[in-house]
């Protein structure tokens, strides 16, 4: 783990849950900075502490990994953790649009973190140059209160969905193929309004599909600017859990196709029997 740490800039240590009261206010700096954050009502200046007391940890710094970082990072988010394992290659920078032609050969973590520095330079971050992992999950965990789940492989996306669920804390999920992709947010260790469990992964997946019949993008390709709107999306969903604004896709599955340019959104409850893997 790495952790990089920006001169002359102070960091609360504080998690999601800490109340208002506790919360370090804002900087004059700040205030001009998220000043079209505080104007809206839904956030304020109230919710906008919120973004920067929240310790989010993205997995990937790839595809759906650059938008999330750079829109979270923009809005303030206090503490990023990033995890990946990857270098940057000229493949790469069709879609992966936190890195540039200068940064290929470095560590993702590390080409993001200079990007994210450039832009936001009130952000703290966390460096995991390693794969996440069911072994790894508990660690690269600790401290943080909401999981981004960017990864391209099931075998990545269960984990993720374990370790949260077993943390208690949401996470937002999403996937691409192609010219479509999908996201959800997931609170299984919490009930709905009518008292029923929220669903988890296994809910919507119950198991992952045959290795090899879903190829990868640098098998089937997959359109750049579609990473950009799931990642968005993913940003989007996880500063409306943090600041409380809006209704988040829990016990929902959010589609997009690309080339008909259609939304639809699928809903799932938990099943009656469900057990983690």
């Amino acid at each position: 783990m790495r952790e990089t740490a920006f001169p002359d800039v102070a960091f609360p240590d504080v998690g999601g849950h800490a109340t208002i009261a506790a919360m370090e206010p804002l900087s004059p700096d700040e205030i001009a900075r998220y000043q079209r954050h505080i104007l809206l009502p839904e956030i304020g200046g109230a919710g906008q502490q919120k973004l920067k007391a929240a310790r989010v940890l993205v997995i990937g710094a790839g595809g759906l990994g650059a938008p999330i970082l750079q829109y979270l990072a923009a809005a303030g988010i206090g503490t990023l953790g990033i995890v990946d394992d990857d270098r940057v290659s000229l493949s790469n920078l069709q879609r992966q649009v936190i890195h540039d032609s200068g940064t290929i050969g470095e560590l993702k973590t590390e080409s993001a973190a200079l990007a994210i520095a450039r832009l936001n330079p009130h952000v703290r971050l966390i460096r995991f140059e390693e794969r996440f992992s069911r072994e790894t999950a508990r660690r690269q965990l600790s401290g943080f209160d909401l999981l981004i789940d960017g990864s391209d492989n099931f075998e990545t996306r269960y984990a993720a969905a374990d370790a949260a669920e077993e943390a208690g804390i949401p996470l937002v999920t999403g996937a691409v193929g192609r010219f479509d992709g999908s996201l959800t947010v997931l609170k299984p260790y919490e009930t709905a309004e009518d008292g029923a469990p929220n669903p988890g992964y296994r809910d919507l997946f119950p198991e992952a599909p045959p290795a090899g019949l879903i190829p990868s993008c640098a098998e089937a390709g997959i359109i750049g600017a579609l990473t950009g709107v799931i990642g968005t999306m993913m940003a989007m969903e996880a500063i409306k859990l943090i600041t409380g604004a809006g209704e988040p896709l829990i016990g929902r599955l959010l589609l997009y196709d690309a080339l008909s340019a259609r939304f639809e959104t699928v809903r799932y409850k938990r099943r009656r029997a469900r057990q983690a893997g």
